[in-house]
């Protein structure tokens, strides 16, 4: 039997190089693998249509991303206001298939009367409202402040319209456990993200700098990297690199006087594969517990020792892969110990067998498959 599904992406997905995308291009085409036809549907704002999802997909719609003061307006949140297209769901009322909604910033149309009768899967990615409340606390800027905070509780308003989906799909334990207390009638399935990674990938023996990387814009992640540069980084310590995308000026200046403290600005995927493989250390720090952090995931599979706080692996069967740290001491005190260890063989294989278990893109694509049998 051949399955048919439409998928609504918040983002044109590839190239695969940050969080959301990267569980959506690899579920399109660990899906494909499988025999699923798929109708992709993408908002266009900040990339371009590219070819390579033609590989994977049937068909390929991009619809514009709304923006400006209007949408700011609405009553419902600004990443759903701003994705609601007519056209999106007049392409979806062609056929009856079931329709997969990734992100809460693809539900727009969750709710509409036109849809009652479809399989509607929501593939949750963060509480939205947990993960724009943390935002609002990260961020230095008034007015961003204000939108953040503003954003979170029309998010957890909009939460209600998930009452509609069919069953929905979950990245963390924690998460899986908050929306069943939430919305304890519904069908609620623990599904870790998709991911690059179908086998273990890790070079033995020591690397000579540790890294820390993600996308250097989110307020998340630049709030990391300034703790690593003020409050753990020694003089002393080896060199660290921090590589990701675009970076604000402030935090490149506040480790200019750092000689042991490097910036990799916007690497292509295959220089950043090789930051991650060769550091000793990918050290990942955040201080928003929500959803997977897929550039832990990243790291397990490609990297060497993984040095992590305990809010990267809440929620997660992951802790026991990593080295945890709390305190900036704490930290220092990691480092210091890991750069005078081997990552050798038995390293390695623990981290097959246990991500080979829990995490494997094979595994979740069986499960989806099983799910599209009861549309």
């Amino acid at each position: 039997m051949t399955y048919r599904l439409h998928i609504i992406s918040f983002d044109i997905p590839y190239p695969a190089n940050y969080g959301g995308v990267i569980d959506v291009f690899y579920k399109i085409r660990a899906l494909y693998n499988a025999g699923v036809v798929i109708h992709l549907h993408c908002f266009r704002y900040n990339r371009i249509p590219v070819k390579e999802l033609e590989k994977y997909c049937d068909e390929v719609y991009y619809y514009p991303r709304k923006s400006g003061l209007i949408p700011g307006l609405s009553l419902k949140p600004y990443i759903v206001t701003t994705r609601i297209q007519e056209a999106l769901v007049l392409n979806l009322l062609r056929d009856n298939d079931p329709i997969l909604f990734e992100g809460l910033h693809t539900c727009g149309f969750l709710a509409d009367k036109r849809l009652s009768d479809r399989y509607l899967i929501y593939r949750e990615s963060n509480i939205e409202h947990h993960y724009y409340y943390h935002l609002f606390k990260a961020e230095k800027s008034k007015r961003k402040k204000l939108f953040f905070l503003i954003e979170s509780i029309r998010l957890l308003a909009f939460q209600r319209k998930l009452d509609h989906a069919s069953v929905m799909l979950t990245v963390s334990q924690k998460d899986t456990n908050y929306l069943k207390s939430r919305f304890p009638t519904k069908k609620i399935v623990y599904m870790p993200s998709f991911h690059r990674d179908d086998e273990v990938n890790i070079l033995p023996g020591k690397g000579t700098y540790a890294l820390y990387q993600g996308k250097l814009s989110v307020p998340e992640n630049y709030m990391a990297a300034e703790f690593l540069i003020r409050k753990i980084w020694e003089d002393g310590f080896p060199p660290l690199v921090i590589a990701g995308m675009d970076p604000p000026d402030w935090l490149i200046r506040s480790a200019q006087s750092r000689p042991n403290i490097r910036f990799v600005i916007n690497p292509p995927e295959d220089e950043m594969s090789d930051l991650i493989r060769h550091a000793h250390v990918n050290i990942m720090v955040t201080f928003q517990p929500t959803g997977l952090k897929l550039k832990l995931l990243n790291a397990l599979f490609n990297g060497r020792f993984c040095l992590v706080n305990p809010a990267m692996v809440a929620g997660t069967s992951l802790a026991e892969l990593c080295i945890l740290a709390s305190t900036p001491q704490n930290f220092k005190e990691k480092i210091t110990g890991l750069f005078e260890l081997e990552f050798n063989e038995s390293y390695i294989q623990n981290r097959r067998d246990i991500l080979n278990e829990i995490h494997s893109n094979q595994k979740n694509c069986k499960l989806l498959m099983e799910i599209l049998t009861l549309s």
